[in-house]
């Protein structure tokens, strides 16, 4: 524990006790219990991200995991080649995102978040690239992706369950994903990105259910502020709608509800419907699992890659059946 001391120590801490949790660390110290992290990003990103959450609570969005900071004023130290944050322990319990009334509330705890990020100037010395107006690029670069992975599947000699799932599925989802870029090449997409750099604002980027944080007197909290970028809030309110409808069946009445509780706190224009669209058309899921199979990004047995492929075919009428749905109610 001699190195977490010294850490410690550089944020005027004393340690008492370390426990590892979720990718963090949980430590106690004389000054109350607080989240310790090694970064996989370097100080420019970092401070993008300490001076979103600072502008955020400057902003009346109090409700994140802020970072200590040392006696000289920075949110980091270093500690070989390495950076660690320290901040605020949110005590509490994660978002469930099967529970109706959960649910509603995280739409406007978004909500909010995207109207408190408006206007966010970065602080000298922060640098962080952004998707801003690359999504055209993007989308076409992965549907392409699936085609090239599909060839890599069908060239093994020793194909996997896996593989066998992949190939037989995967041209109805780049049928899918050219349905996506082409909604948003008529969508005004540009004018939304336009519109989200005049008000230069944010998203978290990995809004789920861990990451929202509801303490005991039922207060929502939002920490992991890791993936956080200058984006359009149509990729954040996709995503969420995504991880949400998953669990629930492609339910497009809930759809409805989040959108219309979203829509109470931030009014959404009526350019970013077919925006929206387009990111919920486009086989995220299925492209990035596969980019994890077929180049090796995570470390899940295979059995694992096999039950998360069948779930995302499993619902696959259920999921065209929503979009249908939801282009009828938002064209």
């Amino acid at each position: 524990m001699f190195w977490e001391k010294e850490i410690a120590k550089q944020f005027n801490l004393q340690l008492e006790s370390i426990s590892p949790t979720r990718g963090v660390y949980l430590i106690k110290t004389n000054k109350g219990t607080k989240c310790l992290k090694r970064l996989n990003y370097g100080a420019q990103k970092l401070l993008f991200i300490y001076g979103a959450k600072e502008h955020l609570t400057r902003n009346g969005f109090t409700n994140v995991d802020r970072y200590l900071l040392t006696p000289e004023g920075d949110p980091y130290v270093e500690h070989g080649d390495d950076i660690y944050v320290i901040t605020e322990w949110v005590e509490g319990r994660e978002c469930d995102f099967r529970n109706h009334d959960e649910i509603i509330k995280a739409a406007s705890t978004l909500a909010k978040l995207h109207e408190a990020s408006k206007g966010y100037e970065m602080l000298d010395g922060a640098k962080l690239k952004s998707d801003l107006g690359r999504w055209h690029h993007l989308m076409m670069k992965r549907r392409d992706g699936l085609k090239k992975m599909k060839s890599i599947a069908e060239n093994k000699l020793d194909k996997s369950d896996f593989d066998r799932l992949f190939i037989d599925n995967v041209d109805l989802y780049v049928g899918i994903a050219n349905e996506a870029i082409d909604t948003l090449e008529r969508s005004k997409y540009d004018d939304v990105v336009n519109r989200t750099l005049e008000e230069k604002s944010f998203c978290h980027h990995d809004y789920t259910y861990h990451n929202i944080i509801l303490d005991k007197q039922d207060n929502y909290y939002v920490i992991d502020f890791d993936y956080c970028k200058y984006e359009v809030r149509s990729y954040d309110i996709t995503s969420f709608l995504i991880k949400v409808l998953k669990r629930n069946e492609w339910n497009f009445e809930l759809a409805r509800e989040i959108l219309n509780e979203y829509n109470s706190v931030s009014p959404i224009i009526e350019d970013e419907n077919m925006v929206m669209q387009a990111f919920l058309k486009f086989p995220q899921r299925l492209w990035r699992l596969a980019n994890r199979y077929y180049y090796n990004e995570s470390n899940w047995p295979d059995n694992t890659f096999q039950r998360k492929i069948r779930e995302i075919i499993d619902e696959k009428d259920e999921f065209i059946d929503f979009i249908g749905q939801f282009e009828e109610e938002y064209a």
